[in-house]
């Protein structure tokens, strides 16, 4: 039986709205709590070397209260030529997610180019398992590539989904999620498990993953955190689980 998708909630624009002031509000691990509390599978984080949002303390303190979360994950994402490789060797996480963003990037918008970027790539994923963690690698859809990420050593690819969100709703929506479902497929025919992540929402969620063949976690921030503000953390977790089990009906 294929299991159903895990919610990882990233809590990047929380600390965002903290790093605003100097009150410490609103709390990043008071948000972890309440969004594992209400059923999330784990925390994703992407701390940015300008940390402008997370925080390397917070990095470390979401990972002393995971440990009171043994059924939740904790995957830290970022670019390993950066900070990420320190967060990696220090804390030994769940899961890292290898994104190639620029230092100075509003946010991750592309995956890698394999196999141009395998060479460098390789023994940074070579570490990472040699210590224990799972290593994803945040991906376009393209099938050609999918081999190319396992060769390199990845246990998943995290299939960038803005392109999905840009035309969930309109004409272009199968054509679309096409292309992920072969994305998918060469996935999981190269021996890679399958992530997601990037602007999906309750609102367009169930119909990705009754297109996409096993996906084993969504990692959703914005969209989360932005219907927190209206609904509540444990409400906005509910429903986004509730968007994963139509999918699964």
């Amino acid at each position: 039986m294929t299991p159903k998708t895990a919610l990882s909630v990233n809590l990047n624009k929380v600390a965002l709205v903290r790093n605003t002031r100097h009150l410490g509000i609103p709390s990043v691990t008071r948000a972890a709590t309440l969004c594992l509390e209400a059923g999330a599978g784990g925390i994703t984080v992407h701390p940015r070397p300008d940390a402008r949002h997370i925080r390397a303390q917070d990095v470390r303190d979401l990972h002393e209260l995971l440990k009171a979360w043994p059924q939740a994950e904790f995957n830290i994402e970022g670019n390993p030529f950066h900070n990420l490789m320190d967060f990696v060797r220090e804390l030994r996480p769940h899961q890292c997610t290898l994104v190639p963003d620029s230092e100075g990037q509003f946010t991750s918008d592309h995956g890698w180019n394999l196999p141009a970027d395998s060479e460098r790539l390789r023994p940074l994923v070579t570490e990472a398992k040699a210590l224990g963690v799972r290593v994803s690698l945040f991906m376009d859809p393209l099938p050609q590539a999918m081999a190319h990420a396992k060769a390199l050593g990845a246990d998943r690819v995290e299939l960038y989904t803005e392109s999905y969100a840009g035309a969930w709703g309109t004409p272009r929506q199968p054509e679309v999620l096409r292309a992920f479902t072969d994305a998918a497929h060469a996935a999981r025919a190269a021996g890679l498990e399958l992530n997601a992540g990037h602007d999906l929402s309750r609102e367009n969620l169930a119909d990705f993953l009754r297109a996409v063949p096993g996906v084993r976690e969504v990692s959703i921030g914005h969209a989360l955190i932005s219907d927190a503000l209206e609904l509540g953390y444990a409400a906005a977790v509910k429903a986004y689980l509730a968007s994963i089990d139509r999918a699964f009906e």
